[in-house]
């Protein structure tokens, strides 16, 4: 079966929350620059500076990787990144993650959320556990984000209004539903933005060249659309009624 089309049409801003820098750019900045490029908006929301990622001491690397985020940034047209100073490494899936995730929904106010899968065996291996955490702490947020009586003196206090998404995005490893085409200059972008991370990169031993294997991810996903290069996701539209003959 041919995957459809993400609704990008329908998309003003796009939230994308993840543990660290550079998790946006392992393929998924490719659909990022597609969306700024016609006029959606993104931001980024990294709940850790990443400074435990690198043998450096931890500020110089925390130092080091949100200016390489910040650059990767500019290469996919995304202005809007906010960087949160949860401790790498350990990130706590609980109330204070999530309430900072609220916090950046609500402000944002995105039609669509993006956030880590929170499997722990996936097909590349176990995943790590800040993206686990980070994962299943967005998907709770954006919940919590349409209640007023859930985190109330954001409301009360910072002026925040509830505001509740309508799209949850995950990445679209296994079982997608849709996909995103970026044959062409998004996907060049893409890998420009990974490639942005020079010093974490090669501070990682025999780590692949980007222009190497993220167009050959990129070739994979494609056959799924019928197109040459494409990112994949898992969407869950949250305004749609639940389908109870898919459930039965």
């Amino acid at each position: 079966m041919t995957l459809p089309a993400l609704p990008e049409e329908t998309f003003h801003r796009v939230l994308c929350v993840v543990a660290h820098p550079d998790d946006m750019e392992y393929g998924m900045s490719a659909a990022v620059a597609r969306w700024t490029s016609r006029g959606i908006e993104v931001g980024y929301l990294l709940l850790t500076r990443g400074e435990a990622g690198m043998p450096n001491p931890p500020e110089e690397t925390a130092r080091l990787r949100v200016a390489e985020q910040r650059a990767a940034c500019d290469v996919v047209g995304v202005e809007r990144l906010t960087v949160l100073e949860h401790p790498d490494g350990v990130l706590v899936y609980g109330l204070d993650l999530r309430r900072d995730i609220c916090r950046e929904i609500r402000r944002f106010k995105p039609d669509a959320v993006y956030g880590s899968a929170f499997d722990v065996e996936t097909g590349f291996g176990f995943d790590q556990a800040d993206h686990r955490a980070a994962g299943l702490a967005t998907l709770d947020a954006i919940r919590d984000a349409g209640n007023r009586w859930v985190f109330p003196e954001q409301v009360t206090d910072e002026g925040l209004e509830p505001h509740s998404p309508r799209w949850y995005l995950q990445p679209g490893f296994a079982n997608a539903t849709h996909g995103v085409d970026v044959t062409g200059e998004p996907l060049r972008r893409g890998v420009a933005s990974l490639e942005a991370h020079a010093e974490y990169l090669a501070a990682i031993p025999d780590h692949p060249v980007p222009g190497d294997f993220i167009p050959q991810f990129a070739a994979m996903s494609g056959k799924h659309m019928g197109v040459e290069h494409a990112v994949l996701f898992r969407a869950h539209d949250l305004q749609a009624p639940p389908d109870f003959d898919a459930e039965a």
